[in-house]
């Protein structure tokens, strides 16, 4: 299941970027179209995915996740096959976000629910922090080496790569083995309306994960919505070579990895608990500072540091969280609690995205930053506090460690 991950993930990194890169130098589109691209493929997938938490809940883990696989590599596969035969359009970029969008949520919902049935919980944490770092590690290593491909070989070599990598993680997966129990309501009825909010109304009937749903929810909102606004600031007013910019985004990733790695030794030092809340504090306290980059060196270290320390933070603040949502979660919603948690902050940061674009287009790029940062200083407060007054958490909140 990790090597499954972890190519796909190096797959990813290696075409990051590449369908508005595919919209610009194939296409040439605007930047209003690139916006739309960018927004619709999130918040569009998200309404798609909302029914698959439920129907994902009931049925075998591992059949699912190769099957988004294979939807994901086909879709994927379709723009270097209409590119090579000149039929590739604006609109088939849109449709091949949307069902990635939406594929991606369901593979989510299901490798995390088969994660749980699949090891003891003593040992999430360690898988999550896998995870982790693979994930920072293909960001690192990825982006460059996808650029570089771009250059030699043409614009869609990238999403080749990353078409190839979903049917390598959907091989990998199969190649698993063992038997995959049924759902104990595999026979359930057809699925009901109130079926689709039931993830929604198990998050937010748990006092600690309505709290940490609230607080993740917005700031990778405020973090994401920040990003183009950044890239217009920095490649325009401050006169930085896409060569700079990169490096000052993909270096500042080796900290997500560090963070990862490290998660796991702060946790038996200083508790879980601690741990997740201290660094679910410090993430948010890095980005107000990209409001105040300047041009030429300085600038450049100065983001690279603020990346650093905002990436490292949320290094080791996303495996807690993972591990304590699979914890904390009846193995029978699992599915549900997942996909309802990633259909939310999709939609999320699409919105914000929208709404920072505009704030920028009526004030500038520079004070739309800053105002991001400045609400993300206010985060902390939707995290989950000790509180005497209480009565003790149940099981899963203490065997976590939160409380």
């Amino acid at each position: 299941m990790w090597a499954a991950f972890a190519v796909s993930s190096y797959g990813t990194g290696f075409g990051f970027g590449a369908l508005p890169l595919i919209a610009i130098l194939v296409l040439h589109s605007g930047p209003t179209q690139v916006a739309v691209l960018a927004a619709t493929g999130r918040a569009v997938g998200a309404v798609v995915a909302v029914p698959l938490g439920p129907w994902v809940e009931f049925r075998r883990k591992r059949p699912v996740m190769i099957a988004t696989d294979l939807v994901r590599f086909a879709a994927m596969m379709s723009i270097p096959a209409a590119y090579a035969l000149g039929l590739l359009t604006f609109v088939q970029l849109l449709l091949v976000s949307v069902v990635v969008a939406a594929a991606n949520i369901a593979f989510r919902s299901a490798s995390g629910a088969y994660l749980k049935a699949l090891l003891p919980p003593e040992d999430l944490l360690v898988a999550n922090s896998r995870f982790e770092s693979t994930t920072w590690t293909a960001t690192v290593v990825g982006p460059p080496l996808g650029g570089a491909a771009i250059a030699l070989f043409g614009p869609v070599t990238t999403v080749l790569a990353d078409a190839v990598s979903y049917l390598l993680s959907a091989l990998g997966i199969r190649a698993i083995g063992g038997t995959e129990p049924h759902p104990a309501q595999a026979g359930a009825p057809r699925l009901r309306a109130g079926d689709l909010l039931d993830g929604w109304r198990y998050i937010l009937a748990d006092r600690v994960q309505r709290a940490l749903f609230f607080n993740t929810m917005i700031v990778s909102g405020l973090i994401m919505a920040t990003e183009p606004l950044l890239a217009v600031l920095l490649l325009g007013p401050l006169g930085f070579a896409p060569w700079q910019y990169g490096l000052a985004f993909a270096a500042p990733c080796i900290g997500g990895l560090l963070g990862s790695r490290i998660a796991r030794r702060l946790v038996a030092r200083f508790g879980q608990r601690q741990v997740l809340l201290t660094s679910g504090v410090l993430r948010a306290c890095w980005p107000l500072g990209l409001a105040f980059a300047q041009p030429g060196v300085p600038g450049m270290v100065l983001i690279a540091a603020l990346q650093f320390g905002l990436v490292t933070c949320i290094g080791v603040f996303n495996p807690l969280l993972a591990t304590y949502r699979l914890a904390a979660t009846d193995p029978g919603r699992v599915a549900r609690t997942l996909s309802a948690w990633s259909v939310s902050t999709s939609v999320a940061i699409a919105a914000m995205t929208a709404a920072w674009g505009l704030l920028a287009a009526l004030t500038s790029p520079r004070i739309a930053i800053a105002a991001a940062g400045l609400l993300l200083l206010a985060t902390p407060l939707l995290l989950p506090r000790r509180e005497s007054a209480k009565a003790p958490q149940d099981k899963a909140d203490q065997a976590a460690g939160i409380t």
